[in-house]
């Protein structure tokens, strides 16, 4: 695992990691990712992955990002923003507060996405 904290923090301008660029990430859209959570864990797990400078193998429904990689809301913020654009809903800066793991926001995003039907 190579997550570099504040560091890595520091190195942001807005949502963008230096060297990487939001369209580095999978552009999956609403067509591409489904409602599933398998879909929609997929794609926490790529975004937190960009983010804190690790694989997706290595985060699962029950990691928990500030326990495990020491995530600052910064990072936090980042990672709400790639889900966003990614799966087209709207995550408050709360909500992201709120989910103590991984899984619970998938659970979050299911109902964002659920609230939109």
């Amino acid at each position: 695992m190579t997550h570099t904290g504040s560091t890595e923090a520091a190195a942001r301008t807005g949502d963008t990691v230096t060297g990487t660029s939001p369209t580095d990430l999978p552009r999956t859209g609403d067509a591409a990712i489904g409602s599933s959570h398998a879909d929609l864990l997929t794609a926490v797990r790529e975004a937190a992955a960009e983010v804190l400078g690790t694989t997706p193998d290595a985060i699962v429904a029950g990691t928990d990002l500030r326990a495990e990689y020491g995530i600052d809301s910064l990072e936090l913020m980042s990672i709400g923003a790639h889900l966003e654009r990614a799966l087209n809903v709207q995550i408050s800066a709360e909500d992201l507060v709120r989910a103590e793991t991984v899984g619970q926001a998938v659970e979050l995003l299911a109902q964002r996405k659920a609230d939109r039907t």
